[in-house]
């Protein structure tokens, strides 16, 4: 780069003061945040990212150094966006892992709910602890919405792993019934609206810690 394309100093330091305006803002976004997917909290998390990669590429044009941060770009997870612009439905995809950290504690969740059941008392279901795992995971998830077990998944002796939301434009709903065999098999990212990740490779790389990734493609 020559000389006179570089940004001047005063325009690096203009840039990381950018950032510590967007740090702040975010913390007190996550400070006051009001649930899970709070929006001033993924706006905040945007804002961040956005201010962190023009202070990084213009402390490289200037200096010639980087900074330890790995902004996550849409071209690197989501093709552009081919969508309606005015989507008149969205399709809403959800993808929660979890690791059986605590079999016991799982399966004694299991038993009691399978005990609190008049129906499933009547119909013997309470051998749920000789059934074991398989089983246990059947009357938990029959039992709760995957939100609530999102919520309280350690009380169920799971362990978080990677998560992701997609919201993904359609023309319009299918009929009532329609993809209920493959659920997932029409995921077209180049519908996706916007998707937020989470991912203990966010902490391993010195992201945010624990604030989901949000990512939303541009339109041609």
């Amino acid at each position: 780069m020559s000389d006179a394309a570089q940004p001047t100093a005063a325009e690096v330091r203009a840039a990381a003061d950018a950032v510590k305006t967007a740090l702040d803002r975010h913390l007190q976004a996550v400070e006051r945040r009001t649930g899970d997917d709070d929006p001033t909290v993924y706006d905040a998390f945007n804002a961040l990212a956005a201010a962190a990669e023009v202070y990084d590429e213009l402390l490289y044009d200037r200096y010639d150094e980087v900074t330890p941060f790995e902004i996550p770009g849409a071209e690197d997870s989501l093709p552009p966006y081919a969508g309606p612009e005015e989507p008149h439905a969205v399709s809403v995809l959800i993808r929660r892992d979890y690791a059986v950290a605590e079999p016991a504690r799982l399966i004694a969740q299991a038993q009691r709910l399978a005990e609190l059941d008049p129906d499933g008392r009547d119909a013997g279901v309470p051998a749920v602890a000789d059934a074991g795992v398989h089983a246990a995971l059947g009357v938990v998830f029959g039992e709760y919405e995957a939100d609530e077990i999102a919520s309280r998944h350690k009380e169920f002796g799971l362990e978080e792993g990677d998560s992701t939301l997609w919201v993904s434009a359609v023309d319009e709903l299918p009929e009532p019934g329609e993809w209920l065999g493959a659920p997932f098999d029409e995921a077209d990212p180049a519908l996706v609206v916007c998707r937020f990740d989470v991912s203990a490779v966010f902490d391993e790389e010195d992201e945010l810690d624990g604030e989901p990734s949000a990512v939303v493609p541009e339109h041609p």
